[in-house]
């Protein structure tokens, strides 16, 4: 009798027996699941603080402190510069090569910042190429002239800027796409000339979307690992790394990794507020082709210019330097193992893939199916994990899988007297829980807005006809949104492969990928030979930049 009510109770309620809501309980349950890395963090800020915490507080927090808002500062510029001046040219300008430039700018996008960090090392230290033919031109000796110094501060600020300005120009250039003619006609009625235009129409109008590139930039600023570890310069993320593996004391890491959190709230709340308080409205319609500001001679050219220069830096030259070294060490770096990286790094980014964009459309189709508040935030909260660093992210999985391990062990220890060791912790499985929770934010806006245009009438059309939820996902749903699907797939599969801080941290023994061989190549010095696992990470992430490209090409008709 019992299993039998069970069985009614599971196929959807009869004979007066109350179904289970799987969604409704299905879908907080994975949300909080996915939200551990996170509150275990939060929850690290009540534990005591030791010797350890006070020792950082008293001599190289404020360095980690001053260092990332530095950072921050510098990107923050960098990225506005070339992302609004390139997205107002290649939008509402004409001039040669415009065409080429609105996709190719997005480029940069495909180039890690820790590989671009290693790349311009190698091209301007003193053994490498452009010092190197200084002294034989100048006839210059070791101290006879004066050189930057790439590997700082400084350094950290241009690389990073060179690679993360993409997001700044990808959403202002979508919203000049769509800004409305009749603002900008109105505007030139009243003689405001193009720049004039631009700095009190097209910009205001904008600004919300220019402030959301530009705290994606931030964010990933602050995430970044590789490019501060190599320059030597110390922000939280080094810090977090050294207190961990250097002193030993998670919980001391922990605490760094909730204060660096407190950072990327802030920025947040900064976003989320900017939006709220803009209410710029379109006037008009947006769908006629916007007014072309025709650029000829000095213009022109000063024009092609200010576009190429982001693209010559940010992605040509080095991409260039890298086909150089890769060409120059291929017998000795491609074999068997470097087929093994490349192996473990395409089944490690396609398992992800595939279970981020399962668990994604699970919340996302709850979200649809019962959009209560609490289903709501448990979603928003699942999507917390992108903005949060990786190496926050893995501190977050180390400490409940440890405890877990711990707990098993014991158990099976005092029950059988059988220790079983580490069954989570230095595990794949602790890896792709580490992926999926950073990269689930992704996977559920790409299919929240996939299923966002499907109209419910349609769902109400299937339950008409007597289909199931599931029945009406699979045939309904799933056909419309494959282009989203595949958009998210792509997407997380090309940022789990460039995914390094917490790859480092959590991987297996004896267990590389491309990205984490790249590293400590770079690391040892060795940069010709990282470069063919860091042209292959680049190659990967030139699809996504692609999909990108057309997508933003196609929005205005």
């Amino acid at each position: 009798m019992l299993m039998k009510h069970f069985r009614v109770w599971i196929a959807g309620g009869r004979e007066g027996v109350r179904p289970l809501d799987f969604w409704g309980v299905g879908v907080p349950l994975v949300a909080l699941v996915l939200s551990v890395p996170v509150l275990v963090v939060v929850a690290s800020v009540f534990k005591p603080t030791g010797e350890v915490w006070r020792h950082l507080a008293a001599t190289v927090l404020p360095d980690y402190v001053g260092n990332s808002l530095l950072l921050m500062l510098g990107v923050g510029c960098g990225t506005l510069l070339i992302g609004v001046s390139c997205a107002w040219l290649c939008t509402l300008c004409r001039f040669p090569g415009r065409k080429i430039f609105q996709w190719a700018l997005l480029l940069p996008m495909a180039m890690p910042a820790y590989i671009i960090a290693y790349t311009y090392t190698g091209m301007l230290d003193f053994a490498g190429p452009v010092q190197s033919a200084l002294r034989v031109w100048f006839d210059w000796g070791y101290g006879d002239y004066w050189f930057p110094q790439i590997r700082s501060l400084p350094g950290a600020m241009l690389m990073l800027s060179l690679v993360l300005y993409p997001y700044v120009y990808l959403l202002a250039r979508a919203s000049f796409l769509d800004q409305s003619v009749c603002a900008l006609e109105a505007s030139r009625t009243l003689g405001c000339g193009p720049w004039r235009s631009f700095f009190t129409v097209a910009l205001p109008l904008a600004r919300p979307a220019i402030i959301a590139g530009l705290t994606l930039a931030l964010m990933e600023t602050l995430a970044d690992f590789g490019t501060v570890q190599y320059f030597g310069v110390d922000t939280f993320t080094t810090g977090i790394f050294r207190t961990w593996y250097g002193l030993g004391d998670i919980d001391a890491a922990s605490q760094l990794a909730a204060l660096m959190m407190t950072f990327v709230l802030v920025l947040i709340i900064l976003e989320r507020w900017s939006r709220k308080r803009s209410r710029y409205h379109h006037t008009g319609q947006s769908h006629q082709d916007l007014p072309g500001f025709q650029l000829r001679g000095g213009r022109a050219l000063a024009a092609f210019v200010v576009c190429l220069l982001p693209l010559l830096f940010g992605f040509l030259l080095p991409a260039a330097q890298l086909g150089a070294w890769a060409v120059a060490t291929w017998e000795q770096s491609f074999d068997d193992r470097f087929v093994g990286l490349m192996i473990n790094s395409l089944l490690l980014a396609a398992g992800a893939a595939v279970l981020t964009l399962a668990l994604a459309l699970l919340l996302a189709y709850g979200k649809r199916l019962r959009p209560t508040p609490v289903i709501r935030a448990g979603v928003q909260v699942a999507s917390m994990g992108y903005a949060v660093p990786g190496l926050v992210i893995a501190i977050g999985v180390i400490i409940p899988f440890a405890w877990l391990d711990n707990v098993i062990d014991s158990w099976m220890r005092d029950t059988f007297n059988i220790s079983t060791g580490l069954l989570l912790s230095g595990t794949v499985a602790a890896l792709l829980f580490a992926y999926v929770a950073r990269f689930m934010a992704v996977a559920v806006h790409a299919v929240d807005a996939g299923l966002g245009k499907v109209k419910h009438s349609m769902d109400d059309a299937g339950r008409a006809m007597g289909l199931r939820p599931l029945d009406v996902l699979r045939r309904i749903h799933l056909p419309v949104i494959r282009g989203s699907l595949l958009t998210a797939l792509l997407l997380v599969f090309v940022d789990v492969l460039k995914e390094l801080p917490a790859t480092l941290v959590l991987r297996p023994f004896d267990f590389n990928t491309l990205a984490v061989r790249a590293f400590e190549l770079a690391s040892d010095e060795f940069l010709a030979e990282s470069s063919l696992a860091a042209l292959a990470i680049v190659a990967a992430g030139i699809i996504p930049v692609i999909l990108l490209s057309v997508t933003i090409a196609r929005s205005r008709r």
